[in-house]
């Protein structure tokens, strides 16, 4: 038990012993892993004062300086670290090591993006002396931090979301609070240790655990939280939004259903691997991973049959392992909930080419299923694991009609040889992006990132996150010696 590491709640100035412990376990063999300090409300509180406080005092304001020196030295700890970081990533959230040395990396990157934006966002100014009234003026446009910052995350990414949701925080000079999710809080503790270590004062970055869903919904509307970043569920997300403190602003990030469009002139050999693997990445337990497929009626079947083959092909089982390709469901809950909703599927007559079952330590085949009915629950919501489905459909114009019909509006993709078929779809599908002949999990984290409809609000990427996190105040100056 010696060696389970534990992280008490890194509220600034709190120390107690007597905090109830959460206890992580991983999704795959289910050993613990970690235990972490629960926070009540009178450490949210004192959290919450902490950061209103430290916002308060223009004195201790971090400079533009020390904000890019302090988020350069924490790159350089995680890349020394980044190794152990990708491990601990993937025994605590269950996604495979190949992938999490992905992540890692890209946890890096979402950081340098931060500095970049400090460096190269110059102030903007408003046009003067174009009419009497403008004459002899001068204006500046200077960004401030918008206040304190909450950041919920999620399980499924539990470095590049923390990543994303504190880095352009701290770039932006604001005080942060983060609540990971409860099944992997252990990666965010780390990292949050690494920008303590990289010189940032401990009340800048906050980071607490509490699996009370009321206490969390206390902390992300108090009045003193100027900024709610969310990661999770769209009831759980819109619920936050309508409980917000007037005058804050929410970035939310829910759950998608990748629509993905087959034209019969695609090449289905080049772009299977590319589905393969934005279907099945991390067991579908991404926003954006490959959903349903609606594919053009000459090459719906063997589409979904070469899917299937891949599928088959690939290694399921122990994340820690180089050679696995799909690890574990989060939970046990989660995985009863796929395998149920794909025994629905063919229970009502969809065609099951592949999987279709649940295997050992958590995990579940990656399958494929072929045009289960409208009524089945694949077909009307977020799936959330290593399932797909492929629906064949008469043309393009009806396969963007059934695209459109989703609740959910994330990233899409179409696949053609044909560019006026390719840039239909992108032109009418509802999406906040279109990949062309690219799977819909495509991201770098530099580019804008948002869910539409019950998908989301507000634009992601660390570009636009810092532009949320901050005001435009303008500063106009009068001169006469001003032409």
């Amino acid at each position: 038990m010696s060696n389970i590491p534990h992280f008490p709640l890194m509220i600034a100035g709190l120390s107690k012993s007597d905090a109830d412990k959460a206890e992580v376990y991983s999704p795959y063999n289910d050993q613990l892993i970690g235990t972490v300090d629960q926070a009540n409300q009178a450490d949210i509180d004192q959290a919450l004062d902490t950061a209103y406080g430290l916002f308060r005092d223009r004195s201790k304001w971090l400079s533009t300086v020390e904000r890019i020196e302090i988020l350069e030295k924490a790159i350089a700890m995680m890349k020394d670290q980044a190794e152990l970081l990708a491990v601990g990533a993937a025994e605590e959230g269950g996604k495979p090591l190949a992938d999490s040395n992905v992540e890692m990396a890209r946890c890096i990157d979402s950081l340098r993006a931060c500095v970049d934006v400090l460096r190269n966002d110059a102030p903007a100014t408003v046009p003067m002396g174009i009419n009497p009234a403008s004459q002899h003026r001068l204006t500046m446009m200077r960004k401030e931090p918008i206040g304190v910052v909450v950041a919920i995350s999620a399980f499924n990414h539990p470095l590049n979301l923390i990543a994303h949701q504190v880095g352009p925080a701290i770039a932006s000079g604001c005080p942060v609070i983060v609540k990971p999710a409860e099944k992997t809080p252990l990666s965010c503790y780390r990292l949050v240790e690494i920008f303590h270590r990289a010189g940032l004062p401990p009340e800048w970055c906050q980071a607490l655990l509490t699996q009370d869903h009321h206490l969390a919904e206390y902390l992300a509307t108090d009045s003193r939280v100027a900024f709610l970043s969310f990661i999770g569920s769209a009831r759980v997300g819109w619920h936050l939004r309508s409980k917000l403190a007037p005058g804050a602003r929410c970035a939310l990030e829910h759950g998608g259903v990748a629509p993905v469009i087959v034209a019969e002139d695609a090449n289905l050999d080049t772009a299977l691997p590319g589905l393969a693997k934005g279907s099945f990445y991390h067991a579908g337990q991404v926003c954006v991973s490959v959903q349903r497929i609606y594919a053009e009626r000459s090459v719906a079947r063997e589409l979904a049959e070469k899917l299937a083959d891949a599928a088959d092909k690939m290694t399921v089982g122990d994340p820690l392992s180089d050679k696995t390709d799909v690890g574990p469901i989060i939970n046990k809950s989660e995985l009863n909930r796929i395998a149920s909703w794909v025994q629905e599927a063919v229970d009502k007559g969809g065609e099951l080419l592949c999987g279709g079952q649940t295997l050992p330590f958590n995990c579940y085949a990656p399958t494929v299923l072929f045009d289960p009915p409208a009524t089945a629950k694949v077909s009307n919501e977020e799936v959330f694991g290593p399932v797909v489905c492929v629906y064949p459909v008469d043309d393009i114009e009806q396969a963007i009609n059934k695209a459109n019909g989703l609740e959910f509006a994330f990233q899409a993709s179409v696949y053609s040889r044909n560019i006026d078929t390719a840039m239909l779809a992108a032109d009418r599908l509802d999406a906040s992006a279109v990949m062309i002949n690219e799977h819909t999990a495509f991201r770098v984290d530099w580019m804008p990132f948002a869910g539409l409809k019950h998908s989301g609000l507000g634009t992601g990427g660390v570009p636009y996150t810092m532009h949320d996190m901050q005001i435009e105040k303008m500063i106009v100056l009068t001169s006469k010696g001003i032409h």
